[in-house]
């Protein structure tokens, strides 16, 4: 394998390790809490430390398929069925959509349960349009709860869901909640049923980190956490002093690993770019790395393309 395309290889696996190090970052209960305080009214006003008590167990981490008929396990132990999300066939399952966190919390009241699940993105994907995705989880989220959460036709068994999607390097900072509403077309009959069960959060992170308020204080620290351009001491900063969040030691790896492979990623690319100087600019790349067996997905990962617009170049339409 020739130096170029060892460093596209390179940059690639770094880039998939940085995307885990950003899932595990925000995963930790006490960044959870303040999302949760945010984002879903039974938890507004509430202290951040009693709302990271609410949620149960360890979050599950790019763990559980999205995919139909692989959400669920259900299994038979020692005569006594055990039912729950499935994690246990990693290996069997590679390759496959899977969700970036995703993870039960319990309600104030301690009566019932909600199913969180967050997606991080890097930001707007041009391939597909989010929202539609956004829907397919949160969708994906209430019917593989039949068996799990509730049996047979017991529906009103049914939890409350959340899909919470961070979307960075966007315009502005922003905040849409989507859910289901009732529109009387004729006469005004009250349906029984829950109109909260399906619930979308849509929250965009611009490049420029806004100033501590109340209106932006999610986005300040999902900013600073998130930031390429922060050191590591800046970010545990803003995250310590502003926010209290006990900074323990597997945050300060986390912090840490992040920022080194934000700029292993740059180094790597600047490494690409000289390699293939007499090359004639990005698209003559993507061909070299696909005549020499980079797949398109590959290439858009390396390259930090869209994967139409790497397939529009190698299919020579651009």
């Amino acid at each position: 394998m020739n130096t170029e395309l060892k460093n596209a290889v390179k940059a690639a696996d770094l880039k998939a390790q940085y995307d885990a190090r950003v899932k595990r970052l925000v995963g930790h209960k006490r960044i959870l809490a303040q999302i949760l305080i945010k984002t879903v009214d039974e938890f507004k006003g509430m202290n951040p430390k009693a709302v990271a008590d609410c949620i149960e167990g360890t979050p599950y981490i790019s763990a559980v398929p999205v995919e139909p008929g692989l959400t669920n396990a259900v299994l038979d132990r020692n005569g006594q069925r055990i039912v729950g999300f499935n994690t246990e066939n990693q290996e069997i399952n590679e390759g496959l959509a899977r969700f970036d966190i995703v993870f039960y919390v319990r309600t104030k009241d301690g009566l019932s349960q909600i199913i969180i699940n967050v997606e991080a993105q890097k930001d707007e994907p041009g391939e597909y349009e989010i929202l539609n995705r956004a829907i397919f989880y949160v969708s994906r989220l209430v019917s593989s709860q039949k068996e799990r959460d509730f049996e047979n036709s017991s529906y009103n068994d049914i939890k409350r869901v959340y899909s919470i999607w961070i979307c960075m390097n966007m315009e502005e900072n922003t905040m849409s909640h989507i859910h289901l509403t009732k529109e009387d077309l004729i006469g005004s009959y009250e349906w029984k049923g829950n109109l909260d069960l399906i619930n979308i959060v849509m929250i965009g992170l611009a490049k420029e980190l806004p100033e501590h308020d109340e209106t932006y204080e999610l986005h300040r620290l999902l900013g600073a956490l998130l930031s390429q351009e922060l050191t590591v001491d800046e970010k545990l900063s803003i995250i310590g002093n502003e926010y209290d969040i006990p900074i323990e030691e597997n945050m300060r790896k986390d912090v840490s690993a992040m920022c080194n492979l934000g700029e292993g990623i740059e180094e790597k690319g600047i490494a690409i770019g000289r390699e293939t100087g007499r090359i004639e600019g990005e698209a003559g790349l993507i061909i070299k790395m696909h005549k020499n067996g980079l797949s398109a997905e590959q290439i858009a990962s390396a390259t930090d393309k869209e994967i139409e617009e790497v397939k529009a170049i190698i299919a020579g339409r651009i």
